[in-house]
C-alpha cells in the first residue's frame, strides 16, 4: 500500500491516541483482504480511502460494504444473468446497477429505467432517432428530457437490460455512471458556440471531462453522486451554482481575458448553492482542477452515513480553506486567487431563451426552443425532430436543463417550416409565461420516493392558470415529488414539494409552497409560505398567489422574484391568502 499523505497521517493520529491501531481489526479483513491485497488498480485509492475511515474505528454503511466485494463496474456478467433469468437486482446490486445507468424503480414502476449520459447535453440526431427505436422495442414507446439536460427511457423489462444498453453502445452513447455513486452526465451552457452573448464556448471542456471520466476507472470509487457543470456567460445560464463544483465564466476587466470563477458545494436540495471559492482558473486548467476536487472527495468523502456523503458536508468539516490545500496536493500546484471584484459581471440571463426562435451568432441562422410538456416526448415525435435536424439544421440537438431541447442551424428563410412541422407533430415553440418556465420531476408515476404526481399536477396546473391569469413576466414553478429535489423546488419562483396529507383516515396527494427562489445573479433559496396544500386545491392557490403579485407589485417592470424578496412573509401571506384555508408555516 502507498505510504499516506501528511493530511490523511493527521487524520489518523487523533484515533492512535492511547489505543494499538495495528490491532484492531479493519473491514478489509473481515472480508479475509488485508490492506495489502487489496487492488492495484486505479481504483486502489477508493479503497484506501474506506481504510481511512475503518482505521479510525468507523463502520462502512452497506453501501459502501457492497463496493469493497467487488467493484460496480465489475458485474456486466450479473447483468446478462439477471436478464436470462428475468429477474431485478435485489438489496445492494440495486446500487450497483446504476453504474450502467439501470434504476429499479418498482414499486412505482414494475420495470427499469435507464438514463443515459451526454457531454453538455448535445445529442446527435441519428442517436436521437436510435433512442426512439430502443424505446419503442425495450421501453415505453416515449422518452423523457430531464433537469439535467439529459434523456431518459422507462419500462424496460429485466430481460430485455443488456440488449438495450448493447443498443445505446451501438448509438455511440455510453452512460457508465449515469446513475449511482459517480459523477453524473457533464453540463454546459445549451447555446454553446452559438450564442452571440456568450464569453466562452464550453463544449470542449463539457466533452473533454465527459471522457476522461468514462475512462478513469478511479473517478467511479465516489461516497454519493457528483455534478459538474461549465457556463460559458451567455443567455442561457447552466445552473453551474447548483452542482458541486460549477465553472463560470467571466471576463476579467482590465485585460479582457476569459476565466473560470471555481464554486463548489452546490446542492440546492439541502438549501445550499455553490460558493465562491476565490480561485480563477483559464479554460486550460479546469479539467486537471476538476479531476483533484474529485480526488479530495474521494479521499474525504465520508463512507458511513449516506445522509452526510455529498461534498457540502466535507466542506462544513473541513473548511473551505482544508479541502482546497488537499485539492491542491492532489493537483501538485497551488490555484490561483483572484478577487471576485477584477471582474466584470457575468452577463443577464434571459429567462425564456430556451423557448421559441431566436438568432444565433452565426449571420442568417436560428435555433429553435421547442416546448416540451414536463419534459416527455413520444417516439414518434422524437424521429420528427431528429429528421427536421437532419433536414434543416446541423444533425445535433442541445437538451436543457429546463426540459426542453433546442434545434440549432436553422436558416432563417426555413424557420416557419420548421415551426409548422412541429405543430404538426403537436408541439410548439410558443409558450406561457407559466408553461414555458414549468419544471416536474417523475413523480410517482415512475419514482419509488415521490409523494405526488408531479408531471400530472403540473399539466393541470398550467392549463388552470393560462385561462385565468395574464402574467407579463416570465415565471418559473417547479414541481417535485419528494426531498430528493430532482426539479429544485428551492430555486423556482415559485416551489412545490410533494407531500401526503391526511384527510380522514385517508391520505391525499399534496404540496408545501416555496416562494422566492432563484440563480445565477438572482441566487436564493425559496421560503416556505404555506404548508399541505392540496392537489386538487393547488389551481385556485397559485392564481391567488399570481393575482396578489400583479396586484402588489411596485410597478410593472417588478419580477416576481423582486417582489418576494422585497416583501415580508407575513405580508407575502396577507396578499396570497384567499378563502383557501391554508396552512401557513
Amino acid at each position: 500500500m502507498q505510504d499516506f499523505t501528511e493530511e490523511q497521517k493527521r487524520y489518523l493520529e487523533g484515533f492512535a491516541a492511547g489505543a494499538n491501531i495495528a490491532q484492531r481489526a479493519t473491514f478489509a479483513g473481515t472480508l479475509g483482504l488485508s490492506s495489502a491485497d487489496l487492488p492495484g488498480g486505479p481504483e486502489r485509492i477508493c479503497y484506501e480511502a474506506q481504510d481511512l475511515q475503518t482505521r479510525a474505528g468507523k463502520k462502512l454503511c452497506a453501501e459502501e460494504q457492497a463496493k469493497r466485494k467487488r467493484f460496480p463496474l465489475d458485474i456486466w456478467d450479473d447483468l446478462k444473468a439477471h436478464a436470462a433469468r428475468n429477474e431485478p437486482p435485489k438489496g445492494t446490486d440495486v446500487l450497483a446497477f446504476k453504474y450502467y445507468g439501470l434504476f429499479w424503480v418498482a414499486p412505482a414502476q414494475d420495470s427499469f429505467m435507464s438514463r443515459l449520459r451526454f457531454a453538455g447535453g448535445i445529442v446527435q440526431s441519428y442517436q436521437f432517432r436510435g433512442i426512439a427505436d430502443l424505446s419503442d422495442q425495450f421501453g415505453g414507446g416515449y422518452v423523457d428530457v430531464t433537469t439535467r439536460a439529459n434523456l431518459q427511457v422507462r419500462e424496460i423489462e429485466p430481460s430485455d437490460t443488456t440488449q438495450f444498453l448493447e443498443g445505446l453502445y451501438d448509438l455511440g452513447i455510453i452512460n457508465r455512471g449515469a446513475g449511482g455513486d459517480n459523477i453524473r452526465n457533464i453540463t454546459a451552457s445549451p447555446l454553446a458556440g452559438i450564442d452571440p452573448e456568450e464569453l466562452i464556448d464550453t463544449r470542449s471542456l463539457a466533452r473533454e471531462l465527459h471522457y476522461l471520466i468514462l475512462n478513469r476507472r478511479e473517478l467511479f470509487g465516489l461516497p454519493r453522486k457528483f455534478n459538474i457543470a461549465f457556463d460559458g456567460g451567455g443567455q442561457i445560464s447552466a445552473l453551474e451554482d447548483t452542482n458541486d463544483i460549477g465553472f463560470t465564466a467571466l471576463k476579467h476587466s482590465q485585460t479582457g481575458e476569459v476565466y473560470f470563477r471555481l464554486t463548489l458545494g452546490g446542492i440546492t436540495g439541502h438549501g445550499d448553492f455553490a460558493r465562491d471559492t476565490g480561485i480563477a482558473l483559464r479554460p486550460n486548467e479546469c479539467i486537471e482542477t476538476a479531476v483533484a476536487i474529485v480526488k479530495a472527495f474521494i479521499l474525504h468523502g465520508d463512507r458511513t452515513d449516506r445522509k452526510k456523503a455529498r461534498l457540502k458536508y466535507v466542506l462544513d468539516r473541513m473548511g473551505f480553506e482544508g479541502f482546497i490545500r488537499e485539492c491542491e496536493k492532489q493537483l501538485g500546484r497551488t490555484l490561483n486567487r483572484m478577487p471576485l471584484e477584477l471582474f466584470d459581471p457575468r452577463p443577464s440571463v434571459k429567462k425564456n431563451a430556451h423557448i421559441g426562435v431566436h438568432p444565433q451568432r452565426q449571420t442568417g441562422l436560428s435555433y429553435i426552443g421547442v416546448v416540451l410538456p414536463v419534459g416527455r416526448l413520444s417516439s414518434r415525435q422524437v424521429r420528427g425532430i431528429a429528421d427536421l435536424s437532419d433536414r434543416f439544421g446541423s444533425g445535433h440537438l442541445r437538451l436543457t436543463v429546463w426540459q426542453n431541447l433546442i434545434i440549432p442551424d436553422i436558416k432563417d428563410e426555413n424557420v416557419p417550416q420548421v415551426v409548422q412541422a412541429l405543430e404538426q407533430m403537436g408541439l410548439t415553440t410558443d409558450a406561457s409565461s407559466i408553461r414555458a418556465g414549468l419544471v416536474a420531476c417523475t413523480g410517482n408515476a415512475g419514482c419509488k420516493y415521490a409523494n405526488a404526481n408531479t408531471k400530472k399536477h403540473a399539466l393541470e396546473v398550467a392549463d388552470y392558470l393560462e385561462e385565468r391569469v395574464d402574467l407579463d413576466h416570465p415565471i418559473n414553478i417547479h414541481l417535485t415529488g419528494c426531498p430528493h429535489s430532482c426539479a429544485q423546488h428551492f430555486i423556482g419562483d415559485i416551489g412545490l414539494l410533494g407531500t401526503k396529507i391526511a384527510v380522514g383516515e385517508d391520505f391525499v396527494e399534496g404540496y408545501h409552497l416555496f416562494v422566492g427562489g432563484g440563480y445565477g445573479n438572482d441566487q436564493s433559496i425559496g421560503r416556505e409560505l404555506f404548508r399541505n396544500v392540496k392537489a386538487d386545491e393547488l389551481g385556485p392557490v397559485l392564481e391567488r398567489i399570481l393575482h396578489g403579485y400583479l396586484q402588489n407589485r411596485s410597478s410593472s417592470e417588478e419580477s416576481f422574484s423582486a417582489f418576494v424578496r422585497r416583501n415580508e412573509t407575513a405580508d407575502l401571506i396577507r396578499f396570497f391568502s384567499g378563502t383557501e384555508q391554508l396552512q401557513e408555516v
